[in-house]
């Protein structure tokens, strides 16, 4: 059915800025696609994502607490729908392109291992021989190549707008030379960019743009919300801080005798408006000294435009010391990400040292292969597995599990 059958329907199409990303104009796939008659390119990316089998496996990853310490703390799913939402409030306060924006956020943690960082960082440690583990590029890895959905390509063959926000999530990778910014780029997205140029050199569009600054928001707060719930952060530890602790006060000033948990989530709600409002006035007078006229002058604009204030950017760095020190560097959670990284190490020397190890589909062909590309296969298998999972598959591969709990 084509687009003249249909007739007029909507595509959600609102007036957009000059400078937004406009989906009539992407730069494409890079395997070529007929047109959806009912969606945008960029509405048919976030649909991808959401129907892809790495979305579902977000259910079950540790963003802070492992997933089943208890069942109201965020994994990476929750926190990437959070993520979204506030991508998308951004995205229309600034008139780019919504669509584009939840894409973004709902696949920019396809890459990150079970176990949240810690994971990450044991992989890494593992991998240190044949590029290192990257959760970014092994995003990249996950939608162009491991997703294996479609009947002719790899992938889930998303536009470059989407990938180009994935890559760039905190701003460009390279100088105008091609020098990587923070040392060496992976390899997986140098090989892509070879592909399909996403102008590693540049800064993301607007829409990547809140989204990254939206995940910043979403788990500075909810990781608040789950400290609180932990009991390991006190409302009374947070009146310490400058941001949290002038909001507390506002409430308990409004509500004298309302308790801890209703005035937790009054300090969350206020404190998400408060920074996304900020963004919102800090972005727009960023845009109006910067005067982008095309989705491109935002990209080569030399700097990031979505941004906090001066002052917000000063309270979020406080904020984030304090959760580092309070939470994250917590003894429980040290104690649990110790465990963790040996899960994760085990596995990996046991799937290295022989590939049968792992399931069919991931296995064939390894005993003879050379050791960088057996790595980097173990590396795929291992970072795809939900916390559940590895836990399983630690059992099964050994007499002692530590036990997470």
């Amino acid at each position: 059915m084509g687009k003249d059958a249909l007739g007029d329907i909507g595509f959600g199409y609102r007036p957009r800025a000059a400078y937004a990303s406009d989906p009539a104009h992407s730069r494409g796939r890079l395997f070529d696609e007929p047109e959806s008659p009912t969606r945008t390119p960029f509405q048919r990316d976030r649909d991808r994502i959401i129907h892809s089998t790495a979305f579902r496996r977000l259910k079950h990853k540790t963003q802070v607490f492992v997933a089943h310490e208890g069942d109201h703390y965020r994994t990476r799913l929750t926190h990437s729908i959070e993520v979204a939402q506030i991508a998308r409030a951004l995205t229309r306060a600034l008139r780019g392109d919504e669509d584009l924006a939840e894409a973004v956020a709902l696949v920019h943690d396809f890459g990150h291992t079970p176990f949240g960082h810690t994971g990450e960082e044991a992989l890494n440690e593992k991998m240190a021989a044949w590029g290192g583990f990257d959760h970014n590029a092994q995003s990249l890895r996950v939608v162009t190549r491991l997703e294996r959905r479609y009947a002719e390509f790899d992938g889930l063959n998303l536009t470059w707008e989407t990938l180009e926000g994935l890559v760039k999530h905190n701003g460009p990778l390279t100088d105008a030379s091609g020098k990587g910014l923070k040392g060496p780029v992976p390899q997986a997205i140098r090989d892509y960019s070879e592909l399909h140029d996403l102008e590693l050199d540049r800064f993301a569009g607007i829409e990547a743009q809140c989204a990254a600054i939206a995940d910043d928001i979403a788990y500075n707060n909810h990781d608040i919300d789950d400290g609180l719930r932990s009991g390991f952060l006190t409302l009374e530890m947070l009146e310490g801080v400058g941001l949290p602790g002038s909001i507390l006060m506002g409430v308990r000033a409004r509500y004298p005798q309302l308790d801890d948990v209703r005035t937790g989530h009054e300090l969350m709600r206020r404190q998400i408006t408060l920074m996304v409002e900020d963004v919102i006035t800090s972005t727009k007078a960023n845009i109006g000294r910067l005067k982008p006229d095309s989705a491109d002058a935002v990209r080569a604009a030399g700097e990031t435009m979505v941004t906090f204030s001066a002052d917000m950017a000063a309270a979020e760095k406080e904020l984030k010391a304090f959760l580092y020190k309070h939470l994250y560097r917590h003894a429980e959670v040290m104690r649990v990400r110790a465990d963790a990284e040996q899960i994760v190490r085990d596995l990996f020397d046991v799937y290295f040292a022989d590939p049968r190890a792992m399931p069919d589909g991931w296995r064939e062909g390894l005993d003879k292969a050379q050791d960088r590309i057996k790595a980097r296969s173990v590396a795929d298998f291992l970072a795809g597995m939900t916390d559940t999972y590895a836990i399983k598959e630690h059992r099964r591969l050994f007499d002692h599990t530590p036990d997470l709990s």
